[in-house]
């Protein structure tokens, strides 16, 4: 069978009776079009831009409009079609962005179906753009297929129907069409590879990687005993099923009742078999949480199996059995089953023996919330299950503690406040408890800031204005605190010449930051570079084992990361922490770092690749061998009273991290 042949063809756009010369018509008037963008002054492009995309919309409602456009794409770049935009450098498209375009509102839909034909006029070779190959169009297009499948196999469904906005049979074309030209045989490897690599992560929030599994369903398989589709099984089971009777009762409500009439070894099978899954995969079932609600309260000494503990883990759970069994009781139900996975952690963590950490969470469980926090967590709430707000935050505190490094900040600017909550669940979980019961409790958090205290209430401002809905419990909680903290400390330093940061983070974070400040840039406004070689050198003498007199790091470090494309061009800025630095299996330095975007594989051009396996991460870690990541930074902290001797550095390493620099995102400023 082909590749075209596995496509499913789309509904009927809008209008299925519309003649071809209404086809022709429009292209022509869209040739017209293009002619007026292409030879308009930059001042009056504009105008003349906005007649293509209404026509072009047109066009994507009429039958046999969207091969008109396809055939029409090798003109947009040179036209100019995307000038003045976000979609003008195709380098710098990113896929996880694709859908949002497609399904927003008022032209984003349109525009972004012509910048999608306009990559694969590029991919097949009908087009050319000196800033992305043919090989990198197409690499771009498997993945925005493979985040896009319910586009390119549409279920039918009247949420799909719902959901796609009105412009959802012009996408099904859309993604047919590309499916058409560059095919499938890659589809199902593009979108293991990317369940692999999410999940490796760990994030706490797992819609997403769920979505891929369920949608791989709909690709044709390899074959009987491909590897890929055994692999992406297990995945599906790990979400839907992962024990023998888990597979046998599709309703959870059956599964319950299954399991009060197995014996105590098949339970056992049940837990091995719900323990490995999560272990192996990082996601949990559904009937995972009622299968540890039956246990921790009737076997109790089949938990541990089913929480997939260490030996230490399974004695701290036997210490501490009855406040496990109320935790589980209260906040673990099919709708929070992914907090298991934190629960088990936090436990092998051997925090249950913390009295900070038992009160703080059983303040949390009992506590009047603020009116608001209530709303906001029982707006967030998906199935009725009996499941109140305070259990919804409670089970977001355990995945917190369980997961540091699994807290992300979703498609919010909040980058600062991520890293805090990773940071305090990492090394001051107490801390951390306490701030989000005030947050939750009392509707505010206070920091003094240089002798005045702070209160988040009594503050505007702020990066994101409107948090989008794509965070854990407690960060939904947290972040909008913290984020207006950041940014009115930002703003009582911006005057001082010097990056604000040098005093904000160790107001924000805490005594676990150091005192000491490097920073890459002579100025606030970060447009002009100075001594590059006095601070790559002063990053080794503090962060380097060969260098650096051999004080190793206590706590993360808040690092200034610059953000750079495929091609190495300067994006923006970006905070990161950096764990630690330690020799990988092969022997070669690296520098292990959280990234709050959950998503560590970015191409960041010139070779540097962070991975997220295969280089002795641990769960939630990036990494990059030590001189790349050195040569991507811009700001970082360190104690002065920690130095070592950068000086001893080789000039040629300091002269190639320099270089580096400097033809990547360092093109955008003055040295």
């Amino acid at each position: 069978m082909s590749d075209v042949d596995t496509v499913p063809r789309p509904d009927p756009p809008s209008d299925p009776a519309a003649p071809v010369s209404a086809v022709e018509r429009l292209g022509e008037k869209l040739d017209a079009a293009l002619d007026a963008v292409q030879s308009s002054a930059a001042f009056a492009r504009s105008r003349h831009q906005t007649q293509v995309f209404q026509l072009a919309e047109a066009l994507m409602g009429t039958t046999g409009g969207l091969d008109a456009l396809y055939a029409r794409a090798d003109r947009f770049d040179e036209a100019g079609v995307f000038d003045g935009g976000p979609w003008v450098d195709p380098s710098r498209l990113q896929p996880p962005l694709v859908e949002g375009g497609l399904v927003g509102t008022g032209v984003y839909p349109v525009v972004e179906t012509l910048s999608e034909l306009r990559v694969l006029a590029i991919a097949t070779g009908r087009a050319e753009n000196p800033r992305q190959t043919a090989a990198e169009a197409r690499r771009f297009l498997e993945e925005v297929m493979a985040l896009n499948l319910r586009f390119l196999f549409p279920g039918g469904t009247e949420q799909e129907r719902i959901s796609g906005g009105p412009h959802r049979a012009s996408h099904e074309a859309l993604f047919a069409l590309i499916a058409r030209e560059i095919g499938l045989s890659n589809l199902r490897r593009e979108v293991l590879a990317e369940i692999v690599a999410v999940s490796a992560q760990r994030p706490i929030m797992t819609d997403r990687v769920r979505r891929m599994i369920a949608m791989a369903a709909r690709i044709p398989k390899e074959g009987p005993d491909a590897p890929v589709d055994a692999r992406l099984e297990r995945f599906a089971h790990a979400v839907d099923g992962p024990s023998p009777v888990a597979r046998e009762c599709a309703s959870v409500r059956d599964y319950r009742a299954r399991i009060r009439e197995l014996t105590e070894e098949e339970l056992a099978v049940e837990a091995e078999h719900c323990g490995a899954a999560m272990r192996d995969t990082g996601l949990v079932s559904d009937h995972h949480a009622v299968l540890l609600r039956f246990l921790v309260r009737d076997h109790a000494r089949l938990a541990a199996r089913a929480l997939a503990l260490t030996p230490v883990g399974a004695a701290e759970l036997e210490q501490h059995l009855p406040f496990a069994r109320t935790l589980v009781k209260v906040a673990i139900l099919p709708s929070t089953s992914q907090a298991i996975y934190g629960l088990g952690r936090l436990i092998d963590r051997g925090l249950l023996s913390r009295r900070e950490i038992r009160h703080g969470i059983t303040r949390i469980i009992e506590m009047d919330l603020d009116r608001e926090v209530r709303r906001l967590l029982l707006s967030r709430k998906q199935r009725r299950d009996g499941l109140t707000a305070n259990a919804m935050l409670a089970a977001g505190c355990l995945a917190v503690l369980g997961q540091p490094l699994g807290i992300g900040q979703g498609h919010n600017p909040t980058c600062q406040a991520a890293r805090g909550i990773s940071l305090w669940a990492q090394h001051a979980p107490g801390y951390l408890l306490g701030v989000v019961i005030s947050a939750a409790r009392d509707g505010q958090v206070a920091v003094d800031f240089e002798g005045v205290t702070l209160r988040s209430h009594e503050l505007g401002g702020g990066l994101a204005r409107r948090l989008d809905p794509d965070l854990d419990p407690l960060s939904l909680v947290l972040v909008p605190h913290l984020d207006r903290l950041y940014d009115e400390m930002m703003r009582r330093v911006a005057l001082r010449g010097e990056d604000g940061h040098k005093w904000v983070n160790p107001a924000l974070y805490g005594r676990w930051i150091a005192r000491g400040f490097a920073s890459i840039f002579i100025d606030v406004a970060q447009t002009t570079v100075s001594a590059p070689d006095d601070f790559y050198r002063r990053f080794y003498a503090t962060h380097h084992p060969a260098y650096n007199d051999g004080n190793r790091l206590m706590y993360p470090n808040p690092l200034g990361l610059c953000v750079t494309n495929s091609h190495g061009d300067w994006l923006g800025a970006h905070a990161i922490s950096l764990q630690r630095v330690a020799s990988d299996p092969d022997g070669e330095l690296r520098a292990y770092f959280y990234n709050p975007n959950n998503e560590g594989r970015q191409d960041w051009g010139h070779g540097v690749r962070p991975s997220v396996t295969g280089h002795g991460e641990r769960e939630g870690e990036s990494s990059l061998p030590f001189h790349q990541l050195a040569s991507r930074i811009y700001a970082f902290h360190f104690n002065p009273f920690e130095v070592g001797d950068g000086y001893a550095v080789p000039e040629d390493e300091v002269a190639e991290i320099v270089a580096a620099a400097k033809e990547s995102w360092g093109k955008s400023f003055r040295w």
